[in-house]
């Protein structure tokens, strides 16, 4: 009679080949026999304890992931809003050269075609931001002439008018985007969201009052008819080229980086046939350096912007990106008050409070 310890070193000799025939059996038919051996199962246990610590692991990189995704969109939003304000008083500072008052087209098409570049740098294999999607040239043109207009005029705008007065005329897109939703899609906004708005137009048509009259003290930054004219149409033209960019998305199935890639260039292209009869190039060669450098710096920021809106909007979603734009218009309306030499009397603060928490609310 076998003694205990025998027989157990036999079953042990009998599962081992068992093991070694069934890996054989594995090997043999590509990998797709699953191994079930007593021995496995007790290895399995290691592996399971390997197991905890990867997923004790993996819990502590998921709670570090918010935490740097987080720290990643605070830093994509201060980017965002530092380009803004940097580009809306970079602009100013340009178009207030005589140099450069009848180089709106120019300017335009050289704003389209940097993000043109912008976009197929981050289309690139390298990035993979967003695939590219071909779409006819004969399509995008309506949408590239309003997208043409939806800069133009708001630049000639900032020409004439004050920042603050500029900033502010802009808060009178979301009524007349909800307005044209309204007339042509028979789409409506909540009754609580519409009056919100009634405050907000308001303010910005005291603002148009008191900013546009002439000032008792020549240093202080005020707004031409012809500046509250340009902001009024930019309004419009902007507001028609969102309803049609939501329309244009829908229709197409692209998303707004895709459609932004093939109408940038073509919008550049079709401003460079209008430039020889709207701007003056003889004054621009008599700009300084310092100019030019300037316009570089708005190029620069006008691809920060793009760039930092994707991330934003992908990050935060398109509701964080709107509180992100009304923290824009505070900051922007408050430099603009800083830098326009208005007293803290002047009547139109009162419009500018009014239109601030207009948008707020």
């Amino acid at each position: 009679m076998a003694s205990p310890h025998a027989d157990a070193q036999a079953e042990k000799g009998r599962l081992l080949e068992e093991q070694d025939d069934e890996s054989s059996s594995s090997e043999l038919s590509g990998g797709r026999t699953a191994v079930a051996s007593p021995i496995n199962r007790l290895a399995s246990i290691d592996i399971e304890g390997i197991n905890d610590v990867d997923i004790e692991k993996e819990a502590t990189n998921t709670q570090e992931r918010p935490q740097k995704n987080g720290a990643k969109l605070v830093a994509w939003i201060t980017v965002n809003t530092l380009a803004t304000i940097g580009i809306i008083f970079t602009n100013k500072a340009i178009f207030s050269d005589p140099s450069f008052q009848r180089s709106q087209v120019s300017f335009a098409s050289f704003h389209f075609f940097v993000t043109s570049l912008t976009l197929f740098i981050l289309s690139r294999p390298q990035f993979g931001m967003f695939t590219p999607e071909p779409v006819r040239i004969s399509t995008l043109l309506p949408l590239a002439v309003a997208m043409s207009l939806n800069v133009i005029l708001p630049n000639a705008s900032l020409q004439f008018s004050s920042v603050t007065f500029y900033q502010l005329a802009r808060i009178l897109l979301t009524p007349t985007v909800a307005l044209i939703n309204y007339i042509f899609y028979h789409t409506s906004i909540p009754r609580l969201a519409g009056y919100a708005l009634i405050p907000a137009c308001f303010g910005v048509g005291i603002v148009s009052y008191y900013d546009s009259k002439a000032p008792a003290n020549p240093k202080v930054t005020s707004t031409s008819f012809v500046g509250v004219i340009f902001a009024f149409s930019g309004v419009l033209a902007s507001s028609l080229y969102t309803v049609w960019v939501s329309s244009y998305q829908k229709s197409l199935k692209l998303n707004s980086m895709q459609l932004l890639y093939n109408q940038a260039p073509v919008g550049g292209v079709l401003l460079l046939y209008i430039v020889p009869w709207t701007d003056n190039f003889w004054s621009v060669n008599h700009a300084s350096m310092s100019k030019w450098m300037l316009i570089l710096l708005s190029g620069c920021f006008a691809s920060l912007i793009n760039l930092s809106q994707f991330f934003i909007i992908g990050g935060a979603g398109p509701v964080s990106s709107t509180v992100v734009g009304h923290l824009k218009t505070c900051a922007i309306v408050t430099l603009g008050w800083i830098t326009s030499g208005r007293s803290v009397g002047d009547k139109s603060i009162f419009g500018i409070l009014l239109a601030i928490a207009g948008i707020i609310a």
